[in-house]
């Protein structure tokens, strides 16, 4: 199970699932249409929020002297090593 959620938790969250496709089936097709275009919108957000934060907290460690620069050859010796 995944850390955070309990099992009720995990149950609540398929039934608001369950529910918001059960309301989604009773939409227009265009309605369907705006709401995935809606969805697509919130989801690239996200994504993009998320990004910024890992770039912000990759920039704080390097600042900070926690990480050194590499040339792409080094990461390639590295993984490769």
């Amino acid at each position: 199970m995944e850390e955070g959620f309990t099992q009720g938790s995990i149950m609540e969250e398929q039934s608001v699932f369950g529910e918001v496709l059960e309301a989604a089936d009773r939409l227009s097709p265009e309605d369907k249409e705006a709401l995935i275009e809606v969805l697509q919108r919130r989801l690239l957000d996200e994504r993009r929020e998320e990004i910024a934060r890992e770039i912000a907290a990759a920039r704080r460690e390097f600042q900070a002297g926690q990480c050194q620069p590499a040339t792409a050859e080094d990461l390639m010796k590295e993984i490769l090593g």
